[in-house]
């Protein structure tokens, strides 16, 4: 039994020196753990951090998207404006190249010799001398009504005047107001 005793008592040793070798194994397992721990708890609050930013960020996105969509038609809006107005200054510049040769075409007219190679009176206008030159189509009582006086006062200023029979070209006197 000696034997057996002995055995016992040598392996009884080893025993306790493996516990201690492991508990400090784990002693230091365990601070890694908690400094590891620690990191990540930080890691974990610097993302939650991120995190709360994330809907602000969201919000900011939508608003740059609708801002960025609204100048897109702002600015289809101003080309087809602007192309509208192109055409109504080259409409404009049409009418003004018509308007241009009628007034020409006017003028010609004008300085054309009449009858006996004068050169046609201007109608419809009130010349030097206070009289009227009769325009195709009027009357004594458009004539009156040009001028803001009344009928019998034209008839009065210009003595055996018939209405009835008013040329263009004739010259009639106005009376002053």
């Amino acid at each position: 039994m000696d034997t057996l005793s002995r055995d016992s008592n040598n392996s009884g040793s080893v025993l306790p020196l493996v516990g201690v070798i492991a508990g400090g194994l784990a002693l230091v397992l365990s601070i890694v753990a908690l400094v590891k721990l620690s990191t990540l708890q930080k890691s974990v609050a610097a993302h939650d951090e991120a995190i709360n930013k994330i809907p602000a960020i969201e919000a900011s996105v939508a608003a740059a998207a609708t801002k960025a969509e609204t100048e897109n038609q702002i600015k289809g809006l101003k080309s087809a404006i602007q192309t509208a107005l192109d055409q109504v200054g080259n409409e404009i510049g049409t009418i003004n190249a018509k308007i241009t040769k009628i007034e020409e075409a006017q003028k010609a007219k004008a300085a054309a010799p009449g009858k006996g190679g004068k050169a046609a009176a201007p109608t419809g206008v009130l010349n030097a001398d206070g009289t009227y030159s009769v325009a195709p189509g009027d009357t004594l009582s458009k004539i009156a009504k040009k001028f803001a006086v009344r009928v019998d006062s034209i008839e009065a200023e210009n003595p055996g005047l018939d209405p009835a029979k008013l040329k263009v070209g004739q010259k009639i006197r106005i009376p002053k107001k």
